[in-house]
């Protein structure tokens, strides 16, 4: 079971995901080379070993041959959305034997300019076979306009996941402001804020000399007190996923 991601900085022991992370939401922020699609790649491997089917939606439209190496193990499987019978074919085939799913899409088959009409990749991504079955990661919208323009469209389609999925997701993002949002915060458990050097994100400027695959971890407790569940706070490195031979 790979289960151990990384260690604490400021306290003893090794980081440890547990079978909660599988249920519960995790958000990842960072700009380009803080080692957001490395810590994606642990929590994947945990996933993977826990039985649980991956489903991984890159929205920045990846060609297969340009994705990281990191992803192609034996439980790769690509597929490249397209409004078509023959995707729909291919993917039910994956869906329908447990394979591991890796999805390029382009957030412009999201059509933004019919807010009560949902798009047909957004239909897609809500099947209710993956929605029943599959751990979802939904990886680097690096501008929030080619996904949704507005915060409250942004804000109802990731409660829509949480809602439906028998289990969590993972969400990569480069630093935003959406994202200081404390509706946005409710969403989530788990949170690893990686580098961003242009700006004060959660007015911490320690955030600026982050090196590659140290996060400022914050997580709500199991346990929750008479009002809310403590949030504790931790600097986390992440080890680096190597894919063994």
């Amino acid at each position: 079971m790979r289960n151990i991601i990384g260690k604490y900085n400021d306290a003893l022991g090794s980081l440890e995901l547990k079978e909660r992370n599988l249920y519960y939401n995790t958000l990842i922020l960072g700009e380009h080379g803080a080692g957001k699609t490395n810590l994606a790649c642990r929590i994947r491997d945990f996933v993977i070993d826990s039985d649980v089917p991956t489903f991984y939606v890159d929205f920045s439209d990846s060609n297969e041959e340009d994705i990281e190496m990191r992803y192609k193990d034996k439980y790769f499987n690509y597929i490249r959305y397209e409004e078509t019978e023959e995707f729909d074919e291919e993917l039910d085939k994956l869906i329908k034997e447990r394979k591991h799913i890796y999805m390029s899409a382009s957030p412009t088959y999201f059509d933004t300019s019919k807010r009560h009409v949902k798009s047909r990749l957004t239909k897609t991504i809500q099947k209710q076979e993956l929605l029943n079955n599959y751990y979802y990661f939904l990886h680097d919208i690096e501008n929030l306009r080619g996904f949704y323009v507005e915060f409250g469209d942004f804000l109802l389609y990731m409660l829509s996941f949480s809602k439906l999925a028998k289990y969590g997701l993972t969400f990569l993002a480069q630093p935003h402001k959406t994202f200081e949002s404390a509706h946005i915060k409710l969403i989530f458990t788990y949170l690893f804020i990686g580098k961003c050097s242009s700006l004060d994100y959660y007015n911490t400027a320690s955030l600026k000399n982050l090196v590659k695959n140290r996060f400022l971890y914050q997580y709500r407790a199991e346990y929750p007190t008479m009002l809310f569940n403590e949030i504790k706070t931790h600097s986390v490195d992440i080890n680096e996923n190597v894919i063994e031979e």
